[in-house]
């Protein structure tokens, strides 16, 4: 024999009272969920422009007089071939 298997309607009405609150609750906490994301990525991208690029340039210039030729500079202003006053001496 075949069992008739039902619920009763106020059964049925209870689960589905349920069923539509937690499906409201999801959907609340999936838009909640989206705008901190939203406002986690604002709070980088403020984050991040918040500096400044600072550029620096490291020119030296050095001069030197070959009045004979062979005269040449090298790495911290040492002539090479003539007088230098590198580090504050005399170099012949």
């Amino acid at each position: 024999m075949e069992e008739n298997k039902t619920i009763p309607y106020y059964a049925h009405e209870g689960m589905m009272t349920r069923m539509e609150r937690t499906i409201r609750r999801l959907w609340i906490l999936c838009i909640v969920l989206i705008l901190l994301l939203a406002g986690t990525n604002a709070a980088w991208l403020w984050y991040e422009n918040s500096f400044e690029d600072v550029v620096t340039t490291n020119e030296i210039t050095q001069d030197v007089n070959s009045d004979g030729g062979g005269d040449a500079i090298v790495n911290d202003g040492v002539h090479i071939n003539g007088k230098s006053t590198a580090n504050g001496e005399d170099n012949d």
